[in-house]
């Protein structure tokens, strides 16, 4: 069985194109992690505080991040896919995060087989209420679990999303492959 982080590529066009294995399900609040030794999707815990993604939410293949995790993406998707997901997005944004100290970004990716998101190209395009909304999640997601502190730290444009992911990129050359 292929490891969907190791062994897939980061996207067809990476930065502009990318992959997003997906793991979390927008509605849901379990907590889905791709576990690379298995390989496979496993449910790693269930969300404590009475909230659900607002997207479908993953990782990029092959890219590293600061946090020592593969590089975490939320697709704005209409409807759910499904934990192992494929899904071929072209990055608009991304949120910066400090979880429990460790800088911890999301990209936000639309999904480029969709034509709802078309006319989505950058950070300025994505509606204010669901900035609002993703920003509150993350906010929030944690906070029935003790000791855990999260900060969301603003939004930065496409131009930055696809600078982290090249970032994310070499990082795994560096540390993982």
């Amino acid at each position: 069985m292929a490891n969907l982080w190791e062994d897939l590529e980061t996207g067809p066009n990476a930065p502009d194109e990318i992959y997003a294995v997906v793991e979390c399900l927008k509605g849901e609040r379990n907590k889905y992690e791709y576990d690379k030794d298995i390989p496979g999707v496993v449910l790693d815990r269930v969300l404590h505080s009475n909230v659900h993604y607002p997207y479908d939410y993953g990782f990029i293949p092959q890219s590293y991040y600061d946090d020592e995790d593969p590089f975490d993406v939320m697709v704005l998707v209409e409807d759910q896919t499904f934990p192992g997901c494929v899904v071929e997005a072209r990055p608009v944004a991304m949120m910066k995060m400090d979880d429990d100290g460790e800088q911890d970004d999301k990209v936000i990716a639309v999904p480029t087989e969709d034509p709802r998101f078309d006319h989505i190209e950058d950070l300025d395009d994505i509606p204010q209420q669901t900035l609002d909304e993703i920003d509150e999640f993350f906010a929030t997601y944690k906070n029935l679990e003790a000791g855990k502190e999260v900060e969301t730290l603003g939004w930065e444009d496409k131009a930055a999303a696809k600078e982290a992911i090249e970032h994310a990129q070499d990082l795994y050359d560096e540390q993982v492959a």
